[in-house]
């Protein structure tokens, strides 16, 4: 059984494949909040594809959405992002020892090729 965190961290993952919603995440960062006129504008993408988009990022909580009027303003909400950060640095450490082995094996490859070239 696929319990909630592991949902949720295949909502976060979902959410960020796709680089509009990546673009819209980073213009959140800089900014602290934004209305969805404001996320739209330099994307060629019509205002309807825009808020599928938030919508898809809400779901994966990474937004929050408030509405004054007609406005609707969004802010990020770091917190997920931090959960990811904490799932993918359990297994950094298997990755960079591969990663160092890779190194080491293209490096000794190297001086290799330099001997016999000599």
């Amino acid at each position: 059984m696929v319990n909630y965190q592991e949902r949720q961290l295949d909502r976060i993952f979902a959410a960020l494949v796709d680089g509009t919603r990546r673009a819209i995440l980073a213009r959140l960062e800089r900014k602290d909040s934004a209305s969805v006129s404001e996320l739209a504008k330099p994307f060629a993408i019509k205002l309807p594809a825009v808020m599928k988009h938030l919508d898809v990022l809400h779901d994966a909580g990474l937004i929050t959405r408030s509405k004054s009027g007609r406005i609707v303003t969004v802010q990020l909400r770091p917190e997920p992002m931090r959960e990811a950060m904490d799932w993918l640095r359990r297994y950094e450490r298997l990755w960079s020892k591969s990663l160092n082995r890779l190194a080491a094996y293209a490096e000794s490859k190297e001086v290799e090729a330099r001997k016999k070239g000599r």
